[in-house]
């Protein structure tokens, strides 16, 4: 049969299936290898709660969501157009992100009547999903790796652990992948621990794309021409790949040594292993007992003279928070990484949510103000990494940076940048030429006081967590300890005058302005973009610091006649925005679903005012 070529702006496909099927590591391979394409590409993994749900169960169906586009992406898509289930499960998952003209490929063979009634389906799952009318492709995916398998001596076990490859050499053909690259990452991955896996691996990816390639069922392939992307080499990189990138671009700018003292905690444990692989660039790395002790060794680590941070996520934040409030007594500088996921407590630990911005802002006992700024996209944490980098350094204050589990998880391409092009980084150190050191002695321009550390002669002093005079003194008096709070909240305010202004996308007054922070700003500009392309007049501007605001936050507001705030969670910005400027009416674009938004709920908020 004579497929059918169609030259496919963008595409989006979702793999799905059990833990053990392999579906992120194939989400993966397909997302990097349309990378090395050249393809605008945007992903999101969705992990299962659960670290060992029962096979075939719903609470166990891991998926990967992968955007390729032949422009720039900004979200990883609202529905996709090709949906692979390994099992009912996983079909039963995922059916409700189908278009009306998906395609759908599952594995025949899964479709037992034990995991059909696992699924909780009766009879036939494509009615009872009411999506009959999709193009169903039903291939027996376990029988046909076993048969592509026969030749070689693996167990079973084994066999069936290839069947990721079979569907992704089907989806490779499909969509006109280029297998090679596959190829690379088997030798890469198999050759030196596993070479008895290197050869059955090739061939069933081959057996998958031939099988796609002869199967009637399989009408139409897609291709999806590389985008133009601005002149440079690029990589796919994750958001915790990028924080931890940022933080030793800001090391070699700073000419400090890093450290990040961190205990392993779901979506933030990728950036701690990824600064270990470091070493060879002076990176020391320490995994603790608890959050506790993983703050404290940065504390040290900073008050010792290094680049310091310390990485997390909801819960671990607020165990930090004492120690925050040392670190803010101390003013010492410190990056606290907040990836977030949804809570309280547990909560959905590989979900995603922005709800812990209110213990970001405010969660220290005290009068603890902090600098809080967010990433807004993969590629983003690199940059608001060196720039978290900079202030804590420059300012003597720690600073928290927040991303989201869709941020650290989720990829795109990556400009690799040129590191002239970044700013040097003057940690504020005491002049040696200093005749009397006093350790809250503050610079007149931005309240900073001097850093002394260990070994500089005739710099010895006292920080700790109890009050001090300007000369380091401990001191209960109220008129020290009134001036020491007014300092060090006068000190946060004042970074106002070293980070970037509120930038408006669209018209700088009118009708109504749409604002996020964090990782919405994908999906609040896809929402933008496709309500002007119906005619109406709207603008958009983005908050990527939030303590302190921009210094032209007023005037931005204070020029359209209704603001519409969209966050993953009850409207903690928004309140936020309230208490700042109470003389502007906010209204709210609120999901606590433990997932992104679509464009279509902005889209439908907007339509609504």
């Amino acid at each position: 049969m004579q497929h059918k070529v169609i030259d496919a702006k963008d595409v989006v496909i979702r793999f799905a299936g059990d833990s053990g099927d392999g579906m992120q590591l194939t989400g993966s391979l397909f997302a990097n290898m349309s990378a090395v394409y050249g393809n605008g590409l945007s992903t999101f993994p969705d992990y299962p709660s659960e670290i060992r749900a029962p096979k075939g169960s719903l609470s166990g169906v891991s998926g990967f969501q992968v955007h390729i586009g032949n422009t720039k992406l900004s979200t990883p898509g609202d529905f996709c157009d090709m949906l692979i289930a390994m099992n009912p499960a996983a079909l039963k998952t995922n059916a409700k992100w189908l278009k009306r003209t998906a395609l759908v490929l599952i594995n025949e063979n899964a479709f037992d009547a034990t995991s059909l009634a696992k699924a909780g389906f009766k009879d036939d799952p494509f009615k009872e999903l009411n999506i009959e009318d999709r193009t169903i492709i039903i291939a027996p995916i376990s029988k046909l790796t076993e048969d592509s398998l026969k030749d070689f001596s693996l167990d079973s076990a084994s066999v069936q652990k290839c069947r990721n490859m079979f569907t992704l050499g089907m989806a490779c053909f499909i969509f006109n992948r280029p297998i090679e690259y596959v190829f690379d990452y088997i030798d890469g991955k198999f050759a030196k621990k596993h070479p008895n896996m290197v050869e059955p691996n090739k061939k069933v990816l081959k057996d998958g794309f031939n099988y796609a390639s002869n199967i009637q069922a399989v009408a139409d392939t897609y291709i999806v021409e590389p985008a133009h992307l601005d002149k440079g080499k690029y990589r796919n990189i994750t958001g915790n790949q990028a924080i931890a990138w940022g933080f030793l671009a800001a090391s070699e700018r700073s000419s400090l040594p890093l450290f990040c003292g961190s205990y392993p905690i779901t979506p933030a444990t990728s950036i701690l292993e990824e600064l270990s692989w470091h070493k060879n660039l002076g990176v020391k790395t320490m995994q603790t007992e608890d959050e506790i002790a993983g703050i404290c060794t940065a504390i040290g680590a900073s008050y010792a003279g290094n680049l310091a941070v310390t990485t997390t996520s909801g819960p671990g934040l607020s165990l930090k928070s004492e120690a925050l409030g040392l670190a803010v007594m101390t003013e010492l500088p410190l990056v606290i990484v907040d990836v977030q996921r949804a809570g309280p407590c547990t909560g959905m630990p590989t979900k995603t949510e922005q709800t812990d911005l209110n213990e970001a802002l405010y969660g220290r006992n005290g009068e603890s103000p902090i600098v809080v700024m967010a990433a807004h996209s993969p590629s983003h944490c690199f940059d608001m990494a060196f720039q978290a980098a900079k202030i804590t350094l420059e300012h003597m204050t720690p600073v928290i940076l927040m991303s989201e589990g869709f941020l650290g998880n989720g990829s795109e391409p990556w400009k690799i940048p040129n590191m002239s092009d970044y700013p040097e980084i003057h940690p504020h150190f005491v002049d040696n030429s200093v005749e009397t050191y006093y350790p809250f002695e503050r610079d007149e321009k931005t309240l900073a006081r001097y850093w002394a550390i260990p070994g500089m002669a005739g710099f010895e002093h006292r920080v700790g967590g109890l009050e001090k005079t300007h000369q380091g003194v401990l001191s209960s008096e109220a008129e020290n300890h009134a001036m020491m709070v007014r300092e060090r909240a006068e000190k946060i305010e004042r970074i106002a005058d070293f980070i970037p202004e509120l930038v408006v996308d669209g018209n700088k007054q009118g009708d109504l302005l749409v604002l996020g922070w964090g990782g919405t700003y994908g999906h609040i500009l896809s929402a933008v973009s496709q309500v002007r392309e119906e005619g109406r007049d709207i603008s958009f501007t983005h908050f990527d610091y939030i303590n302190p605001l921009p210094k032209n936050t007023k005037e931005v507001l204070s020029s359209f006649k209704k603001i519409l705030v969209c966050e993953l969670n009850s409207g903690q910005f928004a309140s936020y925005l309230r208490s700042k400027f109470p003389q502007f009416e906010y209204i709210q674009c609120n999901k606590i679903q433990g997932q992104t938004f679509l464009v279509q709920d902005i889209i439908e908020a907007i339509n609504r005012i």
